[in-house]
């Protein structure tokens, strides 16, 4: 009896662990380069303890976990913005951002320049170029990224933006403000910068609102049985108890 229960409350863990993912996607719907997460799942089977005296044998619980999250990184729609520093990719790379805890990557290129002529990112961390971060003067007009990345001003070549490139992006792992940490980078190919836009968030708020709608009734279904369980146990109790010698 006991099993059902655990059973049942493993399946309420995962359930809310996934509800709180569609509800991180939902809240980032409309945030720059947002890529959306599903939580993994799998079997885990649970042997009763050994009676290998019974006829039968043991039987094996079958239990939910949670092992982890994969993200889809298919591209977001491009929106135009006209902003001379936003970027969006077309292709796998990603943008190279220094932290204080190193090199992270991002989809999000809504860029500007910081009090000190730096291009920063929208929470002021420096984007960095091949060469290092790019850096502005007043005298550096008509802004221009071409595709492969260049960045030119009316008094030339400032440097090229850093793309980089992973051979497997589900091993990355997300930090926070919209950024990925990951383990050797490489130089991103087959991709086309494009500026003056960026790239949307590829949550679709449909397909999240269906998902919130299903784990809630998953989640209702759960507790339905596990009342049912606890009323049955506490019957067997009962009459068990009120049996005369």
């Amino acid at each position: 009896m006991e099993n059902s229960l655990l059973i049942g409350l493993s399946r309420q863990t995962a359930l809310r662990n996934q509800l709180s993912v569609v509800a991180n996607n939902l809240a980032n719907m409309n945030t720059t380069g947002f890529k959306a997460q599903r939580l993994l799942f799998e079997e885990y089977l649970m042997p009763v303890a050994e009676a290998s005296s019974f006829v039968d044998g043991d039987q094996d619980f079958s239990y939910v976990v949670d092992y982890g999250a994969s993200s889809n990184f298919e591209a977001g729609s491009i929106s135009l913005t006209e902003n001379a520093f936003d970027v969006a990719v077309e292709g796998e790379g990603f943008f190279v951002i220094d932290t204080p805890e190193g090199e992270r990557f991002t989809r999000n290129g809504a860029f500007h320049l910081d009090s000190t002529g730096q291009m920063v990112t929208a929470d002021g961390r420096p984007v960095l170029g091949e060469g290092g971060p790019l850096v502005f003067t007043a005298e550096d007009t008509d802004v221009t990224i071409a595709e492969d990345g260049t960045v030119s001003t009316a008094l030339g070549v400032k440097g090229r933006l850093r793309m980089v490139e992973f051979e497997n992006p589900q091993m990355l792992t997300r930090i926070g403000d919209n950024l990925f940490a990951g383990e050797n980078p490489q130089p991103a190919e087959r991709i086309r910068v494009l500026q003056g836009a960026v790239e949307k968030s590829n949550v679709s708020g449909v397909i999240e609102v269906t998902r919130m709608i299903e784990i809630t009734r998953h989640y209702t279904a759960v507790s339905k049985m596990i009342n049912e369980g606890d009323e049955l146990l506490r019957k067997a109790i009962e009459r068990l108890g009120s049996v005369t010698a």
